[in-house]
């Protein structure tokens, strides 16, 4: 069993920073991608930005510029880093990765459980 957990959300201002962390733990081979999601109120869950694990990365329009997406393969941990953050912003932000586990042939996604951001104008 894979569990994610994210750590990092909370309030801040427009223009401010926010900066969101992923652990992945449990029976863990090996992880492939890993990402950031993110659904707004009456929204469908979008893509934020992507990582593969020899650090090739992804972004939406919307991140382009101002977030970045690192990773720690060692600690089977992502990040992402939100600069001149905006109201729209507003949303839950979920992790998302391709676990390969010990008692699996492939991998499956796992998501954490989502962290709330909000940007106030």
């Amino acid at each position: 069993q894979v569990q994610l957990v994210e750590s990092g959300g909370g309030l801040a201002q427009a223009g401010g920073s926010l900066r969101l962390s992923c652990a992945a733990s449990g029976s863990i081979v090996s992880i492939g991608a890993m990402g950031w999601y993110r659904q707004a109120p009456g929204k469908q869950r979008e893509l934020v930005a992507t990582i593969t694990s020899g650090g090739n990365t992804n972004y939406a329009d919307s991140a382009k510029g101002r977030f970045t997406i690192s990773r720690d393969n060692a600690k089977n941990s992502v990040y992402l880093q939100m600069n001149s953050l905006k109201p729209e912003d507003t949303a839950v932000y979920y992790c998302n990765a391709g676990v390969l586990t010990i008692a699996a042939l492939r991998r499956y996604d796992y998501w954490g459980q989502g962290t709330q951001v909000t940007v106030s104008s």
